[in-house]
């Protein structure tokens, strides 16, 4: 199967390079007569007449900017390829089962409320605020998801299902009320916040999202073929040796984790993890064995190219990604009906 692989991986990595390299070079400041590609050789060379500012906004804005959608991207596109393996449904993803939902509400309470209780909170988390509620917010509407869908020690799917769309429905009423209440300052901080926007990447932001992308990779990458089982069904599964209720939890736990934390450094960008699977599921079926591994580089590869046009489009101006990303994601969303329609017709 590896072995298989390698021709995308290469394919892959070639056009994500070529991406990397057309998104440094992309954005509003002006390096002059010189280009961005020869800012970052005198960077690696260590060149003496290499200007400050030049080297900031490589170094430290768009730099960090191309490995948080790359990272970003990458963890989307995993986790809604894992829920859609979970569910055998091509339609689910994080929105599915309420934890962007979750993570929408409790962003919108920091932004709406935070001023009544940023007193309590240590400085050092001040400007967090918003991300840590968001993560936090995404791990309780898992937790309740998980609680309300498992007894005697059986998780059940639909049931799942069902309860986040309950969720879903009742994040979005408070959000709206949060909404209506909030002043014209909180509007428009809610309003880019739900649009989404890597314009506050860090290298300590990527820091963090590479490790729990190391943690939760190393955990489910590698169970494309319990996947594949689990498009038997659960008996047939558990038959075939896999410990199907173990299996559930971690999908669900550490899907939580990576969309908590996604969300709380970029705010809500949907349909990668509908866009990714569904490109890959065109060309390997339902093989989880290849569509899992590669929806890793893959997304990555389509946040980095949705960013990039978001700088480059409405220049000096940055469309918010989410717009894009929904554009794209869209029409995907009706083939797919479509198809199911065909399918049950």
């Amino acid at each position: 199967m590896q072995n298989k692989l390698y021709p995308y991986f290469i394919i892959a990595g070639i056009l994500l390079m070529i991406l990397v390299l057309i998104s440094i070079n992309t954005g509003t400041y002006d390096f002059g007569q010189q280009s961005a590609f020869k800012i970052l050789w005198a960077m690696i060379t260590q060149d003496s007449q290499l200007l400050k500012t030049d080297e900031y906004i490589i170094a430290q804005v768009r730099l960090p900017r191309i490995i948080m959608s790359i990272l970003i991207g990458s963890m989307l596109a995993v986790s809604g390829t894992l829920l859609q393996g979970l569910f055998k449904n091509p339609l689910a993803t994080g929105d599915l089962i309420g934890l962007t939902s979750g993570a929408t509400l409790l962003a919108a309470v920091a932004i709406v409320l935070g001023k009544h209780f940023r007193a309590y909170i240590p400085d050092v988390l001040e400007y967090s605020i918003v991300g840590l509620f968001a993560c936090v917010g995404a791990l309780l509407a898992m937790w309740l998801v998980y609680k309300i869908s498992t007894s005697a020690g059986k998780t059940h799917v639909v049931v799942m299902m069902l309860t986040g769309v309950a969720i879903t429905a009742v994040g979005f009423a408070i959000t709206g009320f949060l909404i209506y209440m909030a002043k014209d300052e909180e509007l428009r901080d809610l309003t880019f916040w739900n649009l989404g926007s890597l314009a506050g990447a860090s290298w300590s932001k990527n820091a963090i999202l590479s490790l729990l992308l190391i943690i939760s990779y190393t955990k489910l990458l590698t169970r494309g073929k319990s996947l594949n089982a689990m498009m038997l069904g659960e008996n047939d599964a558990y038959h075939l040796g896999i410990n199907v209720e173990k299996l559930k939890k971690q999908i669900v736990v550490i899907t939580a984790l990576m969309i908590g934390s996604c969300v709380a450094f970029s705010g809500t960008i949907g349909f990668v993890g509908l866009i990714v699977p569904y490109i890959l599921r065109s060309l390997f079926r339902s093989n989880y064995t290849f569509i899992l591994p590669l929806s890793a580089i893959f997304g990555g590869i389509l946040l980095l190219a949705a960013d990039t046009l978001s700088r480059s489009v409405a220049a000096p101006s940055e469309i918010p990604i989410g717009i894009l990303t929904a554009l794209m994601g869209g029409p995907i969303f009706i083939v797919i009906l479509m198809k199911y329609k065909k399918h049950l017709s």
